[in-house]
C-alpha cells in the first residue's frame, strides 16, 4: 500500500525526499524511502535514482535491517562505476563514507562467511586507495572485526588509533567511545571514562551518540564510585534510545544496569515500555545484546523469587518472568553459537556468559523519583499494591485477633464503637470468612443474626467508599445496610446507617450539582444547602429515636457537627462558623459525660479546624495544643496523627515553617504506629512538603511529594496521586533536574489507565503539556514542538474550556518559530488569539506576540521585520483591549513589555536609532526604580541595552556612558548591587574601546 502520491517530477521527487528526511527511523520512513526508489527510477536519470538509494540505505540502517543495506549500497556502486560524473563531491564523499555502514551491516549478520567480511574489507581498502583516500577508516573496521571476533586487537588498536583521522572517519564520538571500549576491555575503567568524558558531558555528538557511550559507560561508573552520575547518564541515555530498533542493544545494556543496582522492578516497567523491540529488531547481532540484557535482567528478577510475574514479551501469548527467561535465554544461546560458529571463536558465547554471570554492583540505587515495587506490576497494578498495603496494615492487628468465630465479631462491633482502627482488621477477616463457601454463621444470642453480620460488613465498606470520595456508592450500601439492620431488629444501628447515608447524600449531591449545574447555579452555594438539609434531617431523626445507646448518640451529634463543619468549609461564609461551634459544644458535653473519648477528640478537632476556617489561627493552635495534651493523657492515640497534622497546617498559615516542619514530622512518625488507613498520612507528607519549600529544602521536598503521590496510588485515589507526581515533575524542573521530571512524567504516561483513555482526559493533557516544556528545558526541540503540536491540536476541540487552550496553543507557536517554522507558528498563534477572545488570556498573548516578533527578528534579520512588526501591532490591539478591561498584569505594564520588544526587534534588524527611541520609551513607561525589589532588573536591563546600542552600534559612547554611570550611582544608591554589574560591565568596555 502507498504511503504518499507518487511524484509526478523530479522537484516533487527531492521534496518528498526531504519530507521523509525528517521523519523518526522506523517502518513507515523505510516503506515511503522504498516508493521513492521506485518513482525515481522511472526518471530515468541517475541524479534523482541516487539520492533516493542514499535515503532507502540510511532508513534500512538505522531502521536496524541490516541485511537489506548491503543490496542498496551495492546499487549505487554499480552506479558509480557506470556513470561517475553523476556523483558530485557531495555524492561521492557519502558513497565512500557508507562503506562502513557496509562492513558493520556484514559484520552484523551470522550468515556471512568470515572470508566475506574480510573480502569487503579488502574492497573498501582498494577502493579507497583507488580514489587516494586516507585509510584511517579501513583500519577502524578492521580492529572492530578483530574485536567483534575476539582476537588479539593490541595491533589492529595500534594501526588505527594511531592514524591521522580522515574525511571519511568515524566521527569524534563514535572514535571516542570505541576507544573507550578498548580500555574498558584491558580493565581499566578510570582511563575509558576520562577517554569517554567529551561525549558524555555533550560536547562531541552524532546519530548515535551520547546514548551509546552512555549505555557502555554506566558500569564503569558504578565501578569507578560515580553512582549519581550513572544515576544522571541513566535517565537521559534510556531516554535516547528507547523504543528505538537500532538502538536495542543500548536498551539492553541499560535493563542491565537496572538489575544490577537493585532496580529490577523498574526494569520490568521499561521493558515492557520496549516490548517492540522483541519483534521489530532484524540485526541479529542487535538482538543478542538486547536479549543478554533481558536476561541479566529476568535472571535477577526469577532470583529474587518473582518467577510467576507477569512481563512483556515476545507478540502472541502471555509471559511471566520464568517462561521468557528460559525463551530468551534459547534464543541468546543460539544467536552467540552462530556468531560463534561463523568467526570460529567463542567471543560472543563468553562475552554473553560474563553479563549473565556478574554479580549486582549495588544492593540499592534511586534511579527514579517513582519508586516500583514488584507489587505494583502484579495484576490488579496499583489495586494489588493497595491490597499488600492493607494486608501489612493489618498484620500488627491480624496476629492478636480472636480465633473464635463469636468472639471475633463481638470484638469487631467493640472496636468499631471505639472507633478504634483496628476495627478494619477485624472486619477483612470476618469478610473473608463470610465469603467462604462453608461458612456457618454461629448460634450465638450475643452474636445476632447472619443479617446482622452481613449489614456490619456493609457498614464498614460503605466508611471505606466515604473516605475514598465515592459518596454515590456510600448512600446505597448505608441504605442496604439499614435494611438489613431493620431486619435484623437493630434499631440503633438502622438510625444510624440512615444518618450516614444522608450525609453521603449530601456530598454526591453537591459532586453532582458541580457537573451537571446550570448557568448562574453555585456549586458551592447548592452543596452548603444539601449540607444544611441533611443535617436538619440528622437531628430529626435522633429526635424521633428513643432509647439510643450513648456510643450511637456521640456518632449521631458527630454527624451533625460535621455537616455543619463541612458547610463551612464549602461556603466561606463566617455566618456559619457560629452554629458549628454550638454544635461541637454539645458533642464534646454529651461525650465527656459518656466518657467518649473518641467523640471528644473529634468534638476538639473540629473546633480548631472552625476557628481556622473563621481566621483565628492562634485560637485554632491553642485549641489543638489543648488536644494534644488531652490525646497525650486520656487517647485515643491514633488521633494524635491527625491533632500534629493540623497543627503542621495551622504552623505553616501562621508562617513558622520550622514549627510546621517539626509537627508534620512528628505526625507520620506516630502514624508508622498504626494501620496505613489510619491516618491521612498522603496529606501529612504532602505538608510536610509545603514546610520543606519554605525552608529552603526542595530536595527533601520533593521526596514528600512522591511519598505522598505513593500513598494515594496505594489507596486508589489515582486522581489526587497523579496532580501530586505532577507538582513534583514542576519541582523538579524549577530545580533544574530535568530528567528526573521527564523520567517521572514517561512513567506516568506509560500507564494502563492513561494509555486506556481512562484517566481524565484533561490531567492527561497537563501531564503531557509539563513534559512537553521539560523537554523544551532540556533542549530537546524537535520533541518538544512534537508534543505542543499535538497538544494545540487536541485542546482546540475544548469548547468548554477556551482558555486552556489559547494557553497551549500561545506556546506552541512560540515553540515553532523557535524552531523557524515561522508559518506554522502564525497559523497557531491566530488560533491562540482566536481562543483568547472567547476567554482572555491578556499577559500569556501578548508574551507569545512579542516572542514572536523577537524570534522573527533574529533569525530573519530585516526579511522579517515587516512580520515581526505585525506581531508587535497584533501585540499593541490586546494590551489596549486589556487597559479598557481593567487587567493588571503582574510586574511591567504590557505597554512597557512591547516598547522594550520594539526595540530589541529594531536593534535585531540593524535599526539602531528606532531601536533606542523604542527603549527609551520603555524607560520612560517602567519609571526611575525603587529601593523595593522587582522592578530594578528589568530598568537596568533596558538602560544595558540602551547603553549598547548608543555606544556600540551608533557609536555614541559618550552620551550612553553618561546613561549608564547615572544608572550604575542611582543602583548603588538603592542597594541593587548585583543588578550594577552589567552596566557597569558596560562601561567599563565602551571607556576600554574609547
Amino acid at each position: 500500500m502507498a504511503t504518499a502520491p507518487h511524484p509526478r517530477s523530479t522537484d516533487e521527487l527531492f521534496h518528498a525526499l526531504r519530507e521523509n528526511h525528517q521523519l523518526p527511523y522506523g517502518r513507515t520512513r523505510t516503506v515511503t524511502a522504498e516508493e521513492l526508489v521506485d518513482a525515481a527510477e522511472r526518471f530515468a536519470e541517475p541524479v534523482p535514482l541516487i539520492h533516493a538509494l542514499l535515503e532507502l540505505q540510511e532508513a534500512y540502517t538505522y531502521g536496524s535491517d541490516p541485511r537489506k543495506s548491503p543490496v542498496v549500497f551495492a546499487r549505487l556502486l554499480t552506479l558509480f562505476d557506470e556513470q561517475p560524473d553523476a556523483f558530485d563531491e557531495r555524492l561521492r564523499g557519502q558513497l565512500f563514507w557508507r562503506f562502513k555502514w557496509v562492513a558493520n551491516a556484514l559484520r552484523a549478520l551470522p550468515e556471512i562467511p568470515l572470508a566475506s567480511l574480510r573480502q569487503w574489507l579488502t574492497e573498501m581498502r582498494d577502493r579507497y586507495e583507488k580514489e587516494g583516500l586516507g585509510l584511517q577508516p579501513y583500519y577502524g573496521q578492521a580492529y572492530q572485526l578483530a574485536v567483534h571476533i575476539g582476537e588479539d586487537t593490541t595491533l589492529a588498536y595500534e594501526l588505527w588509533a594511531g592514524r591521522r583521522r580522515t574525511p571519511h572517519s568515524d566521527c569524534e564520538a563514535c572514535e571516542i567511545c570505541e576507544r573507550a571500549l578498548y580500555r574498558v576491555a584491558a580493565g581499566d575503567d578510570e582511563r575509558a571514562l576520562e577517554v569517554w568524558a567529551p561525549v558524555l558531558a555533550g560536547k562531541e555528538s552524532c546519530q548515535e551518540e551520547p546514548a551509546r557511550s552512555v549505555s557502555h559507560a554506566l558500569l564503569p561508573l558504578l565501578r569507578t564510585g560515580h553512582a549519581d552520575r550513572a544515576r544522571e547518564l541513566h535517565l537521559v541515555g534510556y531516554r535516547a534510545c528507547r523504543r528505538n530498533p537500532s538502538m536495542a542493544a543500548e536498551v539492553g545494556r541499560h535493563l542491565e544496569f537496572c538489575a544490577l543496582t537493585g532496580n529490577e522492578a523498574r526494569g520490568l516497567e521499561l521493558l515492557a515500555e520496549n516490548r517492540n523491540l522483541f519483534d521489530e529488531v532484524d540485526s541479529p547481532l542487535d538482538q543478542l545484546d538486547f536479549l543478554t540484557g533481558v536476561e541479566v535482567l529476568l535472571r535477577r528478577v526469577e532470583g529474587l523469587g518473582h518467577g510467576e510475574l507477569p512481563v512483556a514479551g515476545y507478540a502472541g501469548r502471555a509471559w511471566t518472568v520464568a517462561g521468557l527467561c528460559a525463551e530468551v535465554r534459547g534464543r541468546g544461546d543460539g544467536l552467540a553459537a552462530r556468531f560463534d560458529t561463523r568467526n570460529g571463536t567463542s567471543a560472543q558465547s563468553g562475552r554473553r556468559k560474563a553479563r549473565l554471570d556478574r554479580d549486582p554492583l549495588l544492593d540499592t540505587l534511586e534511579l527514579a523519583l517513582r519508586t516500583r515495587g514488584f507489587d505494583e506490576l502484579a495484576p490488579g497494578g496499583a489495586a494489588g499494591a493497595r491490597g499488600a498495603a492493607v494486608a501489612v496494615s493489618v498484620s500488627r492487628a491480624a496476629s492478636a485477633l480472636p480465633e473464635e468465630l463469636p468472639e471475633l465479631i463481638r470484638r469487631a462491633r467493640e472496636l468499631d464503637e471505639e472507633g478504634h482502627p483496628d476495627a478494619r482488621a477485624c472486619w477483612a477477616r470476618l469478610r473473608d470468612l463470610v465469603a467462604a463457601r462453608d461458612y456457618t454463621h454461629p448460634e450465638d444470642p450475643a452474636v445476632g443474626p447472619y443479617g446482622r453480620l452481613c449489614a456490619d460488613l456493609l457498614s464498614d465498606e460503605a466508611y471505606r467508599a466515604a473516605e475514598r470520595g465515592d459518596y454515590a456508592s456510600a448512600v446505597d450500601l448505608h441504605e442496604e445496610a439499614a435494611g438489613l439492620y431493620e431486619d435484623a431488629g437493630a434499631p440503633d444501628d438502622v438510625v444510624l446507617a440512615r444518618a450516614c447515608a444522608l450525609l453521603a447524600a449530601a456530598e454526591a449531591a453537591g459532586e453532582a450539582a458541580g457537573e451537571d449545574r446550570e448557568d448562574g447555579e453555585d456549586e458551592a452555594e447548592v452543596k452548603a444547602a444539601g449540607l444544611a438539609e441533611a443535617h436538619a434531617a440528622v437531628v430529626r431523626l435522633q429526635e424521633e429515636a428513643t432509647g439510643l445507646a450513648p456510643y450511637v448518640e456521640g456518632r449521631l451529634l458527630r454527624l451533625r457537627a460535621s455537616a455543619l463543619g463541612v458547610r463551612l468549609q464549602t461556603s466561606g461564609d463566617p455566618a456559619h462558623a457560629a452554629v458549628v461551634f454550638a454544635e461541637a459544644d454539645l458533642l464534646q458535653e454529651f461525650a465527656t459525660r459518656h466518657g467518649l473519648t473518641t467523640q471528644v477528640s473529634g468534638a476538639m478537632l473540629l473546633r480548631a479546624g472552625t476557628y481556622a476556617l473563621s481566621g483565628d489561627l492562634p485560637a485554632a493552635v491553642t485549641e489543638i495544643d489543648a488536644l494534644r495534651d488531652r490525646l497525650e493523657s486520656d487517647g485515643p492515640a491514633w488521633h494524635l496523627p491527625r491533632a500534629l497534622g493540623l497543627r503542621g497546617r495551622l504552623q505553616l498559615g501562621l508562617r513558622d515553617a520550622a514549627a510546621a516542619h517539626a509537627d508534620l514530622a512528628e505526625g507520620l512518625r506516630l502514624a508508622a504506629a498504626w494501620p496505613a488507613d489510619a491516618v491521612d498520612t498522603s496529606r501529612l507528607h504532602a505538608d510536610l512538603a509545603q514546610a520543606c519549600l519554605h525552608l529552603g529544602r526542595p530536595d527533601e521536598a520533593l521526596t514528600q511529594l512522591t511519598r505522598s503521590a505513593e500513598v494515594d496510588l496505594r489507596d486508589g485515589k489515582r486522581v489526587d496521586a497523579f496532580c501530586t507526581y505532577s507538582n513534583a515533575a514542576q519541582l523538579c524542573l524549577d530545580l533544574g533536574r530535568i530528567e528526573d521530571s521527564i523520567a517521572l512524567l514517561d512513567s506516568l504516561l506509560g500507564e494502563p489507565d492513561v494509555t486506556g483513555g481512562e484517566l481524565d482526559d484533561r490531567l492527561v493533557a497537563q501531564l503531557r503539556l509539563l513534559r512537553a516544556r521539560a523537554l523544551h528545558a532540556g533542549d530537546d526541540l524537535k520533541a518538544a514542538t512534537a508534543e505542543f503540536v499535538a497538544l494545540a491540536a487536541e485542546s482546540a476541540g475544548w469548547d468548554d474550556d477556551p482558555g486552556s487552550h489559547a494557553m497551549i496553543a500561545a506556546e506552541t507557536a512560540m515553540i515553532l518559530a523557535e524552531a523557524g517554522e515561522f508559518d506554522r507558528a502564525g497559523e497557531v498563534a491566530d488560533r491562540a488569539l482566536a481562543a483568547h477572545a472567547l476567554s482572555p488570556r491578556y499577559e500569556l498573548i501578548s508574551n507569545c506576540l512579542r516572542e514572536l516578533a523577537r524570534l522573527r527578528a533574529q533569525q530573519q534579520g530585516p526579511d522579517g521585520l515587516a512580520a515581526a512588526l505585525a506581531h508587535l501591532d497584533e501585540g499593541g490591539r490586546v494590551a489596549e483591549a486589556a487597559r479598557a478591561a481593567g487587567f493588571q498584569p503582574v510586574g511591567r505594564s504590557l505597554e512597557t513589555a512591547l516598547a522594550y520588544e520594539h526595540g530589541r526587534v529594531h536593534a535585531y534588524v540593524g535599526a539602531y536609532e528606532d531601536a533606542l527611541a523604542a527603549l527609551e520609551k520603555a524607560l520612560g513607561l517602567l519609571g526611575e526604580p525603587g529601593a523595593e525589589e522587582g522592578g530594578a532588573g528589568e530598568w537596568a536591563e533596558c538602560v544595558r541595552l540602551s547603553g549598547a546600542v548608543e555606544g556600540i552600534y551608533l557609536e555614541r559612547p559618550a552620551p550612553a556612558l553618561v546613561r549608564l554611570d547615572a544608572a550604575v550611582a542611582r543602583l548603588t544608591a538603592l542597594g541593587h548591587l548585583e543588578e550594577c554589574e552589567p552596566l557597569a560591565s558596560l562601561a567599563a568596555q565602551l571607556r576600554d574601546e574609547g
